[in-house]
């Protein structure tokens, strides 16, 4: 059985793999995840900007 883990993509990334990883893991469009975190900077500056570090620092990079 294939688990599914959640990790920062190697191939589909543009700053760190966060977005592509987190596309990968839910099916959806990398260029979504980008756009949906784009979207919410503007709203929730701060927050985005950590939860995006945290997210970094915290995910593993895909094997």
């Amino acid at each position: 059985m294939d688990e599914k883990r959640l990790s920062r993509s190697r191939e589909n990334r543009m700053v760190g793999g966060v977005c592509g990883g987190l596309g990968n893991y839910f099916n959806v469009d990398a260029t979504v995840v980008r756009l949906l975190f784009a979207l919410s900077f503007f709203f929730l500056y701060p927050g985005t900007f950590l939860i995006y570090l945290l997210l970094l620092i915290i995910m593993p990079e895909e094997r």
